[in-house]
């Protein structure tokens, strides 16, 4: 008997370990795939920033080439002009010039203004690592920061630019529009000219770009939740991250993607301010003339997308317009987060519940905002029928919110229509789940919470769709929706 209770004790201890190696083995695996799509990710990156300054090479080299054009025009065939340069010079000259390439505006075309001047695209005070300018423009403000970050600046952490006044254009004559004063419209065109300035100085200092101002207060940890916000959305195809609703304050752009949007305000910088100009981009990128409003916008949300509460809050009263009093604040600043952010596939939504004070399911799928509906009856639903089938690897519903956790979906279902719904190879256990309509109903709600994968011979799926199966004695909030696509 005893060697019986001591084999069995021998058995349970081996199997324990087996189980304790199995689960470090499979915590390791994780990590190592955790760690794999870091990697891929920021090769991706890497690969695009090669891309970029591929193109940048490409642009200079034209460039170059142009300046050579001039170069030997303005000899015109003067065989004394000529004379000085070697044989070898004049056969490239030769070579370059009789070249018929298309040439694509530049920074000259909108700004002709700077042929005049070598040194109208080099700061005029350049203050950083092993770098030093001419301290006599904007003298005081130099020396006060100099004095408030000098560890800083020392490091290299810190560069003090600012643009030359050949920079600028002649700003006295400018068409005035929107109503506003001459004073206004010269302030905020010039505006733009500096964050151009700024940012084409700043595009190949690092993977992103993000601006800020100097009269903002920031909230605890923000850099690390933009950088985890950032890497979280490290394979979707966005174009600006924005941690606040004001204005510029907040706007985060990938490095490669800075020379389209500097063109994009050299070509309209007199027209309009720059959170307008950045709204046509994404307008021009991926909006349809003939589609509405609200198909527009869920277009935009994909390349513009919004976190939430702001990270940042303007404090500043006086504007740098002379006489403007700036009372602008970020209401999102302080609110409590009652709702998580994902990024899902473009989907038309609607619902038969009947909405609460305007908390729609239309911001909700966004990351906007959370969804709050009347008692759902039998018979409701909630849909999201995406705009191109998409293939999903797995799907989150969380319903109630930390103010109202007893707000929850019950008795619900969750059902999936596969885009080919007639040649599906499909096992009996996912036939069995078909439903009359053509859905396949592969979850339902337990505690507030439905969550699962989806199986892959269903996909690409055409929409989702909750469905309520029984009356409810609650109001019901959906505070997350997270589809996530198959990563390829």
């Amino acid at each position: 008997m005893r060697l019986r209770n001591g084999t069995v004790a021998t058995v349970l201890v081996f199997i324990t370990f087996l189980s304790l190696s199995w689960y470090t083995a499979w915590q390791n695996g994780k990590e190592k795939l955790i760690a794999y799509q870091r990697e891929f990710h920021a090769l991706k990156e890497r690969l695009r920033i090669a891309e970029h300054r591929t193109l940048q090479r490409s642009s200079e080299l034209n460039a170059i080439l142009e300046q050579f054009r001039r170069a030997v025009a303005e000899t015109n065939g003067s065989k004394a002009a000529l004379n000085n340069f070697s044989d070898e010079t004049l056969k490239l000259l030769k070579e370059l010039t009789s070249r018929k390439s298309l040439q694509v505006p530049n920074i000259y075309y909108h700004l002709p203004h700077l042929l005049k001047n070598e040194g109208s695209l080099q700061p005029s005070v350049q203050i950083g690592l092993g770098r030093t300018g001419d301290l006599d423009y904007v003298h005081s403000v130099v020396a006060s920061l100099e004095k408030e970050f000098s560890t800083e600046i020392s490091s290299g952490l810190v560069e003090i630019i600012s643009p030359p006044a050949t920079y600028y254009p002649d700003l006295t004559n400018l068409k005035e529009t929107f109503g506003d004063s001459k004073e206004r419209v010269r302030w905020r065109t010039k505006q733009n000219l500096d964050y151009c300035f700024l940012m084409m100085y700043a595009q190949k200092k690092g993977i992103y770009y993000i601006q800020l101002e100097d009269d903002i207060v920031v909230k605890q940890n923000y850099f690390s939740t933009i950088k985890n916000f950032a890497l979280q959305l490290s394979s979707e195809d966005w174009m600006i991250l924005e941690f606040s609703q004001l204005g510029f304050i907040g706007k985060m752009f990938q490095s490669p993607d800075i020379t389209l949007i500097v063109e994009f305000i050299f070509m309209f910088y007199k027209e309009k301010p720059i959170d307008w100009l950045l709204d046509h981009i994404l307008w021009v990128k991926v909006c349809n003339p003939e589609k509405d409003a609200k198909h527009c916008d869920r277009q935009k949300s994909n390349l513009r997308i919004r976190f939430r509460p702001s990270l940042f809050q303007h404090v500043g009263l006086h504007s740098s317009l002379a006489g403007k009093i700036q009372k602008l604040t970020d209401k999102d600043f302080l609110k409590p987060l009652l709702h998580k952010i994902h990024v899902n596939p473009l989907a038309e939504v609607s619902t038969s519940l009947k909405v609460y004070q305007g908390h729609t399911l239309e911001k909700t799928y966004m990351g906007e905002d959370f969804f709050w509906a009347v008692t759902p009856v039998a018979g409701d639903y909630i849909l999201f029928k995406f705009d191109k089938p998409v293939n999903v690897e797995r799907y989150f519903f969380h319903s109630g919110n930390p103010e109202h956790p007893g707000d929850i979906l019950l008795n619900t279902t969750v059902e999936v229509l596969p885009f080919k719904n007639e040649d599906l190879v499909l096992s009996k256990e996912t036939k069995d789940k078909r439903l009359e309509d053509g859905y396949f109903r592969i979850g339902k709600f337990e505690s507030g919470i439905a969550e699962g994968a989806v199986d892959p011979s269903l996909n690409p799926i055409s929409s989702f769709r909750l469905s309520v199966i029984q009356n409810s004695a609650v109001w019901a909030i959906l505070n997350e929706i997270h589809i996530k696509k198959v990563t390829t």
